[in-house]
């Protein structure tokens, strides 16, 4: 068994393709990352660490980082593969700010990495990857979806700052970087009632599907459909422009997205722990 670490996204993503499309569901932040690396590498300050795990030939798993980001673990087959992995990232770095992965891959890596380096950690959230192919009809909410645009950009700053410290505990990005980016790709989808009441962002795609995050409400205007308004109306447009899937992280704290998003068509996938090493 060996670890095999690639310096070219487009050669790491040919080579983990077939593996993390046989779950596309389960792998959309790899494939959407990897999509991304080799799309729009500006967005990246520093060079990512691409590594896969094979064993005669065969990948047992596959490893993503993009600093300062956390680590990203595909679903791993053989699990000696982690003690491999964690080695050889200690090469490259001698912390790691905590890893999201499948949850009996994440809660592997913690053990491993604790033994190696005595980096302490806690679970920072409890997600759970669903998947949409048919939006399902809901109640009417007044308004309509629209992209954002230029003259919504202190609101987008706002809002990405108030998502991130509700759903993350802090603003992990430059909000403002963001705000240029989702403005300049057409990205950041607003529901409108009079005034801007919710968002929701198509933040990158896969082979076969289109991701979507960073879908929030100000506390003024929740309980009255926004967010379920605005999330079913972007994965209509999404799925209407070929994508046969949408798919999207909740926090398994949240029991009202997770039930929100289900009425509108999403159906479970897989739960993933994001651990913080401190």
């Amino acid at each position: 068994m060996k670890v095999n670490k690639f310096q070219n996204p487009t050669e790491f993503y040919a080579r983990v393709k077939d593996y993390l499309l046989n779950q596309e569901g389960l792998h959309n932040l790899l494939l959407g990352i990897s999509h991304t690396l080799i799309e729009n590498p500006e967005r990246f300050d520093e060079k990512p660490y691409l590594a896969t795990v094979e064993e005669n030939g065969d990948i047992v798993a596959v490893a993503m980082r993009t600093p300062p980001r956390l680590l990203l673990l595909s679903q791993i087959k053989d699990f000696q593969a982690v003690e491999l992995l964690a080695q050889d990232l200690s090469i490259s770095y001698p912390s790691l700010p905590g890893v999201n992965a499948p949850t009996n891959e994440a809660q592997a890596f913690i053990l491993a990495w604790h033994s190696l380096t005595g980096q302490s950690y806690q679970l920072k959230l409890a997600l759970r990857i669903f998947q949409l192919e048919k939006v399902k009809p809901i109640s009417q909410v007044a308004g309509y979806l629209c992209l954002a645009r230029d003259k919504n950009g202190e609101l987008l700053k706002n809002w990405y700052e108030s998502f991130s410290l509700e759903a993350l505990g802090e603003i992990e990005s430059d909000a403002e970087r963001w705000v240029q980016r989702v403005l300049h790709q057409g990205t950041a989808y607003l529901w409108q009632d009079e005034v801007p009441v919710s968002i929701a962002c198509h933040v990158g795609n896969t082979p076969n599907g289109a991701r979507i995050s960073i879908v929030y409400t100000p506390p003024e205007y929740r309980r009255r459909g926004y967010a379920s308004a605005c999330v079913a109306a972007l994965s209509q447009t999404l799925l209407d422009r070929g994508n046969k899937f949408c798919f999207l992280f909740t926090d398994l704290a949240n029991p009202t997205s997770n039930h929100i998003y289900q009425e509108i068509g999403y159906q479970p996938v897989s739960d993933w722990h994001n651990y913080s090493f401190v």
